[in-house]
């Protein structure tokens, strides 16, 4: 299987609903569902490496479903940007897996969340009484955790919302590559096989203009955010954290400057008592391109 189905999910919210796409590999009625959702401004298809991989490594018996998080990829924008924020995403994963329970129902249950996708897990994974189809069995959280560092959160801010206008696939590529240098060595090829789902025709041109993505209001919460405000929100973090039951894997980066390895290893005596796993020349965060990613966690979801 090299390409993904796309799907979609009714979601529902205070403006009237909307739509969140996702992308569907392996048997559609697999009975272990892998759930893999992407960091801030990505979206589904960074993961097709990885579900390529754990569908060839599970023998096909497995469906691994890679939402695009609403604002993204081929999901709806909202109305309202306030709604962009991570306990709303957690509701419409919800939503997900209430359909795809319905459409096959799901025995084993993981979840891989890479940044915002790691912290939308920790609400899932941290509240025990939530309506899942099954608990969550193994959690990885790929360069995230409950404490966060105020400097890599400005970085990300710098850029977050300028979808830019490029002419071309490369020059697109080129632009993302000079602010995700931290995600670590990708050949020419592979960097641009990342970016390529990242791009959308610019709208009201003729040309072969080219943006990003995503909804440029997703910056609109994310700049009200406070560096006091922040750490208050650790402790209610640290709360999820300790309430985790999965068996969980932490993936960080080793030049990560937004997962410390301080907390890394505060993750690892606590809660869930992670299992850390670390990639050297890589920072925030790994795309489970390179193959000692891609095994450590194939060996982790299917072992």
């Amino acid at each position: 299987m090299t390409e993904p189905s796309l799907k979609h999910v009714y979601c529902p919210d205070e403006t009237g609903g909307h739509r969140m796409a996702y992308w569907q590999w392996g048997r559609p009625d697999s009975a272990h569902l892998v759930l893999c959702v992407h960091g801030l401004t990505r979206q589904g298809r960074d993961f097709d490496v990885l579900a390529q991989a754990l569908c060839e490594r599970s023998g096909g018996n497995i469906r691994v479903i890679c939402p695009d998080v609403v604002g993204r990829g081929e999901s709806d924008w909202l109305k309202d940007p306030m709604g962009y924020q991570v306990p709303a995403y957690a509701a419409d994963m919800l939503a997900l897996l209430a359909q795809l329970h319905g459409v096959a129902p799901i025995s084993t249950l993981d979840w891989l969340g890479t940044s915002m996708g790691g912290l939308i897990g920790m609400v899932i994974c941290g509240q025990p009484d939530l309506p899942l189809p099954v608990p969550v069995r193994r959690l990885v959280l790929n360069d995230v955790g409950p404490a966060l560092e105020w400097q890599a959160i400005v970085r990300i801010g710098a850029y977050l919302g300028q979808t830019g206008h490029f002419d071309t696939e490369q020059e697109a590529a080129d632009a993302m590559w000079a602010i995700s240098k931290s995600f670590g060595p990708h050949t020419p090829g592979q960097w641009l096989a990342l970016s390529r789902p990242m791009l959308r025709p610019v709208s009201g041109t003729s040309n072969s203009a080219l943006r990003l993505h995503y909804d440029p209001a997703i910056a609109v919460p994310f700049r009200l955010a406070t560096e006091e405000a922040a750490h208050q929100g650790e402790a209610k973090l640290w709360q999820l954290y300790d309430n985790i039951r999965s068996e969980t894997l932490l993936v960080r980066g080793a030049l990560s400057d937004l997962l410390s390895p301080e907390t890394a290893r505060a993750m690892t005596a606590r809660g869930p008592h992670a299992r850390l796993v670390e990639f050297a020349g890589v920072g925030h965060a790994p795309t489970f391109i390179a193959e000692d990613q891609v095994a450590a966690v194939s060996a982790f979801l299917l072992g």
